[in-house]
């Protein structure tokens, strides 16, 4: 690529920054943008405020380069040209499918990246596409909507499962959901449609329902689920429960346990593996046992299977980035689409993070990174340099340099970006345990205490 010296400069100071502003510009080109919009929009059409314009304002505010959306669009205003009521009432139009495709769009695209990188993690079943599955309900919202404002109740703007691949740490799908009151399980008919045979889930008890265990087997692929204790019909458990081994968790068994559906007039029996952790010491919920099933063939024993269920923490440690790193969840978005929309951006953007981290792995060398970089302090770097660095070098370049390359070249780019980058900023700092609580004293709960006074008594503790 041929560089300015600006360009350069950022390269050498902050080379996290124009790793994402490449990868944004790789993934989603405008024209990228405004096509899938008019291939998934059924209803709301392409007017003067194009979707690219949309992405790129909210995108503002979802890393913190920006502190709110409104921030945002003033800073942009020249480049989107319509009011900040249009720019409101375009967010709140936009239908879910759209949504769905923007986060789709970015792991089709950075994907073949980081495996061209081999940035992937090693699989957690060799021969399986694994995938996790979790929800994530989001957060109330300002009062902004006239319906709410007399409301005790606080409004809750929707939800939405999601799928993540743990081995190149992408979440590869989005089901929405504008009902924030909806189980989750009414989706899980979309994500079963998802599904490719040798497909392998991994999921929590909500989501163990019978006829999504049937579902999962009729499209030949499998699940590590844990059991629910009530949503499993007609369940039986079949034959002696026999000791397999221990992990470092718990002592781990195994037992058939068979569940039906009624279908063409006949019951239909599912004989499922029931694996079984008594563990060592209780879950936060208090916990002793926990019980797993699957559908995995006796050959994978039931202590992989059990190390399996394990990994389902990446997909709560995405979330927890999501939260802490990224806006995914901006209170100002009152309606349901403005806010799946921004939810959308956010894992988009955590694409986009998760290339880079494979980028810096591979170029340091360092497997441990896979888990010991923190997406907080590589959000806080973007938050610190991405919008001076917009301003500084013009959109052409950005488009020049990214753009058009192939796989193989933005690999190369990112993985030569990467070997800039100083790791040791970027490490997950590690806290002691937490000390107890002492014993509070000195007045009533809610009285007032002056701080200063309180130091002044440390230095001076004879006159407390």
């Amino acid at each position: 690529m041929f560089l300015s010296k600006v360009f350069e400069r950022f390269v050498s100071k902050s080379p996290v920054s124009v790793m994402l502003r490449g990868a944004l510009e790789y993934a989603f080109p405008p024209e990228c943008l405004d096509k899938l919009f008019r291939r998934h929009a059924v209803q709301q059409y392409e007017d003067a405020l194009l979707f690219s314009t949309v992405v790129e304002v909210l995108g503002l505010a979802v890393t913190g380069t920006r502190k709110s959306v409104n921030a945002a669009y003033l800073a942009s205003k020249e480049q989107v040209q319509v009011s900040a009521a249009a720019l409101y009432d375009k967010l709140q139009g936009v239908e879910p499918q759209v949504s769905q495709a923007l986060v789709r769009e970015s792991a089709a695209r950075l994907r073949p990246v980081v495996t061209k990188m081999r940035g992937q993690a090693k699989p957690l079943m060799p021969g399986y596409r694994t995938l996790i599955l979790d929800g994530s309900h989001w957060a109330a919202t300002e009062r902004r909507i006239k319906e709410t404002r007399r409301l005790h109740g606080v409004p809750l703007p929707g939800q939405a499962l999601v799928l993540l691949d743990p081995q190149t740490r992408l979440m590869l799908d989005v089901f929405p959901c504008e009902d924030a009151y909806a189980q989750e399980r009414e989706l899980l008919g979309e994500v079963t449609a998802t599904l490719r045979p040798h497909d392998l889930l991994i999921a929590d008890r909500n989501f163990c329902t019978t006829q999504f265990l049937f579902d999962i087997r009729d499209k030949k692929a499998f699940f590590v689920i844990r059991q629910h204790a009530s949503t499993l019909s007609k369940k039986r458990l079949v034959g002696q429960r026999r000791r397999v081994g221990e992990t470092e968790t718990g002592v781990v068994y195994e037992q058939i346990l068979e569940t039906r559906r009624r279908r063409n007039g006949e019951d239909e029996v599912f004989s499922l593996r029931r694996i079984t952790i008594d563990l060592f010491e209780p879950t936060v919920n208090g916990d002793t046992q926990i019980h797993l099933v699957t559908n995995l063939p006796p050959k994978i024993d039931a202590l992989q299977v059990a190390e399996l269920y394990l990994n389902r923490w990446t997909i709560e440690n995405a979330f927890q980035e999501l939260g802490q790193a990224l806006a995914s969840e901006i209170n100002t978005l009152c309606y349901p689409k403005a806010a799946l929309l921004a939810f959308c951006v956010a894992v988009a953007t955590y694409n986009m993070l998760s290339t880079i981290k494979a980028a810096i792995r591979v170029a340091h060398r360092d497997p441990a990174l896979l888990t010991e970089l923190s997406g907080y302090y590589l959000a806080e770097e973007l938050a610190a340099t991405y919008g001076g660095m917009v301003i500084a070098i013009e959109p052409e370049q950005w488009t020049r340099s990214f753009a058009a390359l192939s796989v193989d070249e933005m690999a190369t780019v990112l993985l030569e970006l990467a070997s800039h980058v100083e790791v040791d900023r970027f490490r997950k700092r590690h806290r002691g345990p937490k000390k107890p609580q002492p014993p509070r004293q000195g007045g009533y709960p809610n009285k007032h205490v002056s701080t200063a006074r309180l130091l002044a008594q440390r230095k001076s503790p004879m006159t407390a």
